[in-house]
C-alpha cells in the first residue's frame, strides 16, 4: 500500500516534470514562429483516440492540451472516445497523436490508474487543414 503511493507520487512528479518540459519547448517554439518573418507553423484538427475514461482523466488531459501553447483543446467526441485537438505545427499527424497519447495521456493514467497502461497508438480519424 505505501509502495503504491510511493510509486503514484513518483509519477505526478514526473508528470508534472514532464508537462513543464512540453510547456518550455512549445512556448520556444510559438515564440519564434511569432518573431521570425516567415510562418512555420501548419495550423489543423487532429483526432485523437482516448484511454482515458473517467470525468476526471478526460477533463485533466484536455486541459494539460489546451494549457501547452500551441494546441487547443476543441471538443470530445459523445461517445468519449476522441479529443479533437488543434495543433498550430502539424508536420505529421501521427506525431500530434503520439505527443498527446504517448506522452501526456500515458503519464497521467499512470497517476490515475493502479497499472501503466498501454496506449493505443492506432490511426484516428484523419484531420482537416
Amino acid at each position: 500500500m505505501i509502495a503504491e503511493g510511493l510509486r503514484r507520487a513518483w509519477k505526478a512528479i514526473s508528470l508534472g516534470v514532464y508537462f513543464l518540459y512540453e510547456l518550455v519547448v512549445a512556448s520556444l517554439r510559438v515564440v519564434w514562429d511569432v518573431i521570425t518573418p516567415t510562418i512555420h507553423s501548419r495550423p489543423g484538427v487532429v483526432a485523437v483516440p482516448l484511454d482515458a475514461e473517467s470525468n476526471i482523466e478526460i477533463t485533466l488531459l484536455a486541459n494539460m492540451v489546451s494549457l501547452t501553447p500551441g494546441t487547443l483543446s476543441l471538443e470530445v467526441s459523445a461517445d468519449r472516445r476522441t479529443l479533437f485537438v488543434h495543433a498550430m505545427f502539424i508536420d505529421e499527424v501521427e506525431d500530434i497523436r503520439r505527443e498527446v497519447k504517448g506522452g501526456m495521456e500515458r503519464r497521467l493514467l499512470e497517476v490515475t490508474r493502479c497499472r501503466s497502461p498501454e496506449p493505443d497508438l492506432s490511426p484516428g480519424p484523419s484531420i482537416s487543414r
